[in-house]
């Protein structure tokens, strides 16, 4: 069964949502831990200039996620097909998606750096990854809410 206009638009609002939650989540990620708080860099198994360089690359491509998903946003927009619960829960999506990503495989999986160094990291584990959890549900919800608008 082809996909209809309203449902092609509703994933498109989706997929600019969701890149634009990533590139915030890395945004976030990068400047609150990466560069306020020194608790780790993007890769923690090199030297710290390695570090730096793993850094900036990170905070590149979440800029990068950033601007397509604003770029899509907008072309929604001046089309005046924007599906804003499919937006918003693409966002939702995204951060937490990145969020889980990033807690498990990175921090566990690959181990390429912890959250934090020094300390019981269990706590910040189960934080972070419960946060992401809730950004997971919000944006299902969201969807939901974006296919029913979709079906009207």
């Amino acid at each position: 069964m082809p996909e209809t206009g309203r449902a092609r638009t509703t994933g498109r609002a989706v997929l600019g949502g969701v890149l634009t939650g990533v590139g915030i989540a890395a945004f976030i990620d990068e400047t609150v831990f990466h560069q306020l708080l020194h608790w780790h860099h993007f890769y923690d198994k090199s030297t710290p200039d390695m570090g730096l360089v793993s850094d900036g690359i990170f905070h590149a491509g979440g800029w990068f996620a950033v601007v397509a998903g604003l770029f899509l946003y907008a072309d929604l927009r001046r089309r005046d097909t924007l599906v804003r619960p499919g937006w918003w829960g693409g966002v939702c999506l995204g951060l937490g998606g990145f969020q889980l990503y990033d807690g498990t495989f990175q921090h566990k999986v690959l181990e390429i750096h912890q959250i934090r160094y020094g300390v019981d990291v269990a706590p910040y584990d189960w934080t972070w990854n419960a946060i992401a959890v809730l950004f997971l549900a919000a944006g299902a919800t969201l969807l939901v809410k974006a296919r029913r608008a979709e079906r009207r």
